[in-house]
């Protein structure tokens, strides 16, 4: 599976104290959660995990049809609840 990173992302990330080498180790590093999301596009993949640094965040990926590829269009900090989830499933793993 490939990513790319969709037009515009890389100003939002940093507009959040994003890192695109954040993005690129929660995709790369360690275990991480798939989920799917939706938005008024439709339905998305969301990747939670952890930076090597323990920041939990969440990815938003848009499917490229017909490849196993797909465009990292957004991420963000997982809420507090949703990093309880996160303690939790990596609990079971």
């Amino acid at each position: 599976m490939a990513f790319t990173w969709a037009g515009g992302v890389l100003e939002r990330l940093a507009e959040l104290g994003i890192e695109p080498y954040e993005v690129q180790q929660v995709l790369g590093y360690g275990r991480r959660w798939p989920r799917l999301g939706h938005s008024p596009a439709g339905t998305v993949l969301t990747i939670w995990g952890r930076t090597a640094t323990g920041r939990a965040l969440l990815l938003v990926l848009w499917p490229d049809r017909g490849t196993l590829n797909a465009h990292i269009t957004g991420a963000r900090e997982l809420t507090a609840d949703e990093e309880q989830q996160l303690q939790e499933w990596e609990a079971t793993r």
